[in-house]
């Protein structure tokens, strides 16, 4: 009889790590180290994405990063994140803490990227294995004043009753995920045809501004479950996905010709003449390690951290080490990293290519002018009936946010008057005689002078991690002594 020979695996091989390192994540919570802050210490076995994931988490849970440490070599993750809420404290709610422990360690234990929808270029796909109660569709272009206000239109003439909906306008280009589902049924839209109908019709909406380069047009209605939006009607994982669609029509590259009075843009922080500062984007070679350092310094505001890392993991480039923090409502953030295939950035192109992105990725989310919020009774056609009364008033949208709470439809514009001038808000009264009750409240978004001097190196190197370890060494050849 043949003898067989089989190689052997010990079965408590997969728990080796955790029997080196003890369980594979550990989440400290220490609110007794700082006064103004709560520091979040993450231990965990490394992965790909897991900065992306554990920036994330904390974001959804609407808390703002104002430093942090991480280090993930050798296979392992080390990070530490000075937490607040979104008054600016420390975080006191046992609930929000057993939170943040619980949505951590869930997501050590996932595969990053698991939870991002399955997309497709110019094609209208059902996949009724997966069950869903809306059908996603995206939409990207070239952006014109009044182009939101005729996708919205387009959906409402096409029985869509759009759920929930996300816009960004950057650099003459939009990017747009809407949640639709069919008028008369509720439930999402599954008939192929009908699909391609919606394709057929919004893509000509889209394209009536983009016959120099059609390409930059695709719609992709895909069903997918729709969870409950944040305090600001966003979601985090869409904002991502925002993010992909503006990267793929290559929102970093400026428009050639000089723009005219009705061109609308998202306007970014690099040209903050205003406030005397400007956003830098920097990138060193650390021939040692083998590392390309990003330096990222910039106007602080909320999401920051999770607009940057999204942007390097998107890009596929694996963060090793990075410090991040602000100072008087300035950031500076910066990052060790390398390519996905392991080697640095080596070209100019390449680097110029990552500044750009990097610059892009901050200046969409900022939005100047006015934040109008609004609050009425949902019904169909309700999105279309308010941005055409914005787009009648001149008005055009930089930004938008839109969702369902339960018989609440809340809305969320950053607006910008087409001709340049200041808004006038005496289209607020005319919204409310059209649209009956209605709940309106307007915020000014411009951004306040700053006298601020330029940060100088030495501050700089305050939050850089290169700084935390040659202070951690210089701490311990100090206690250090010699045995005689």
């Amino acid at each position: 009889m043949k003898k067989v020979c089989w190689p052997y695996f010990d079965p408590d091989f997969h728990n080796f790590p955790e029997r080196i390192y003890g369980p594979t994540c550990r989440v400290t919570i220490d609110n007794e180290s700082l006064e103004e802050s709560t520091v979040v210490k993450v231990d965990s076995v490394n992965k790909q994405g897991l900065l992306l994931e554990l920036v994330q988490v904390l974001t959804d849970l609407n808390l703002t990063i104002t430093k942090g440490y991480i280090s993930s070599d050798a296979g392992w993750f080390m990070d530490v994140f000075h937490v607040q809420d979104q008054h600016g404290n420390k975080l006191i709610d046992q609930k929000l803490i057993d939170n943040i422990r619980q949505a951590i360690g869930t997501t050590s234990e996932t595969t990053i990227g698991s939870a991002m929808p399955k997309t497709y270029a110019n094609k209208a796909v059902y996949e009724p294995q997966h069950p869903s109660e809306h059908t996603a569709i995206e939409m990207t272009g070239t952006d014109r004043p009044g182009l939101f206000s005729e996708i919205s239109a387009a959906l409402a003439q096409l029985h869509c009753n759009i759920v929930e909906a996300h816009a960004w306008s950057h650099n003459d280009r939009l990017a747009c995920v809407a949640y639709v589902s069919d008028q008369s049924t509720d439930s999402p839209i599954a008939d192929p045809n009908r699909l391609a109908l919606i394709e057929y019709h919004l893509t000509n909406v889209l394209r009536a501004t983009a016959e120099k380069n059609p390409s930059e047009t695709h719609i992709n209605p895909v069903p997918q479950e729709v969870k409950s939006p944040g305090r600001d009607g966003t979601k985090t994982d869409v904002e991502r996905r925002l993010h992909q669609l503006m990267l793929s029509v290559r929102d970093f590259d400026r428009p050639d010709e000089p723009m005219s009075p009705t061109t609308v843009i998202g306007l970014g922080s690099n040209s903050d003449e205003e406030g005397g500062r400007k956003t830098l984007v920097s990138i060193e070679s650390c021939d040692e390690k083998g590392y390309s350092i990003v330096s990222v310094e910039c106007k602080d505001r909320p999401r920051l951290m999770f607009d940057t890392v999204c942007t390097l993991t998107d890009m596929q480039y694996v963060v090793f080490h990075a410090s991040v923090g602000s100072r008087t409502g300035y950031a500076f953030q910066e990052y060790f990293i390398r390519h996905l295939d392991g080697y640095a950035l080596n070209t100019e192109s390449e680097k110029e290519r990552v500044i750009k992105c990097l610059e892009a990725a901050i200046e969409r989310r900022v939005c100047e002018g006015v934040r109008l919020e609004l609050s009425a009774a949902n019904r169909v056609g309700l999105l279309s009936d308010i941005t055409r009364v914005l787009r009648e008033n001149g008005l055009a949208v930089v930004r938008a946010d839109v969702a369902t709470q339960g018989e609440k439809s809340v809305h969320a514009f950053y607006l910008r008057d087409i001709s340049g001038n200041e808004v006038d808000m005496d289209f607020v009264e005319s919204m409310k005689k059209e649209m009956g009750p209605i709940d309106v409240e307007v915020k000014n978004e411009r951004r306040r002078t700053s006298t601020q001097t330029p940060t100088s190196p030495a501050e700089r190197s305050r939050f850089s991690f290169g700084y935390l370890l040659k202070s951690h060494i210089e701490r311990f050849s100090q206690n250090f002594v010699p045995i005689k």
